[in-house]
């Protein structure tokens, strides 16, 4: 019941009513970036896949500017990066226009966090069952070690939360998460901006 319906649900209530309650803040760091980003907008959107591989448009906040160098290239990240961008990133701000995703039923506030499309040939048919569910703002990896874990590690995480999902578990992955932002610990920037991921590991370590 929770899985199938209540989560939907329970995930547009609380988001619509998050977002109301945030709005100013969230203009607040729109038009700071729009500043401070020199005309490289406030908004990074890119193609990932959703529920069932199906691809969906993520939001979130642009925290590099685009400054190039003399060959025209753009310059390297942490030459783009701006002050502000990197206190948003930090603080894991960058991540808040997802809500926005999930309002609109592409994601859920819990769930495994969504990669590049590149990635979907691949997996593995059991590392492919984490698009059984919506991919999530947070999830269950995020709580276990994120940047520690190897990617096969991290995907059977995904895989167990999907044959997991419940109201409890789904709390358990807010407080963890909640806890690991305001102590800022092992915060994971997955924001590509003007770049790709360095394809990962599957099968061995990060």
């Amino acid at each position: 019941m929770y899985k199938n319906c209540l989560k939907r649900v329970f995930d547009f209530v609380i988001v619509l009513c998050v977002l109301l309650a945030i709005w100013p803040f969230l203009l607040i760091v729109t038009l700071l970036l729009l500043f401070f980003n020199e005309g490289a907008g406030a908004f990074f959107l890119q193609e990932r896949p959703g529920y069932k591989g199906k691809p969906f448009k993520i939001i979130k906040f642009k925290t590099m500017n685009e400054k190039k160098g003399p060959d025209g290239k753009l310059l390297p990240d942490v030459q783009r990066i701006t002050k502000f961008g990197r206190f948003v990133r930090n603080m894991s701000i960058d991540e808040l226009p997802q809500l926005i995703n999930v309002l609109k039923g592409d994601m859920a506030i819990i769930g495994p966090r969504p990669l590049l499309m590149q990635y979907l040939p691949l997996y593995s048919a059991e590392q492919a069952r984490r698009h059984d569910v919506r991919p999530g703002i947070t999830g269950w990896a995020q709580c276990h070690g994120r940047n520690n874990l190897s990617w096969t590690k991290k995907f059977e995480l995904d895989v167990w939360y999907v044959d997991h999902v419940s109201f409890l578990t789904d709390l358990k992955v807010v407080w963890t998460t909640a806890k690991k932002v305001l102590l800022r610990k092992d915060i994971d920037n997955d924001t590509v901006e003007n770049k790709q991921y360095t394809t990962p590991l599957f099968n061995g370590k990060n």
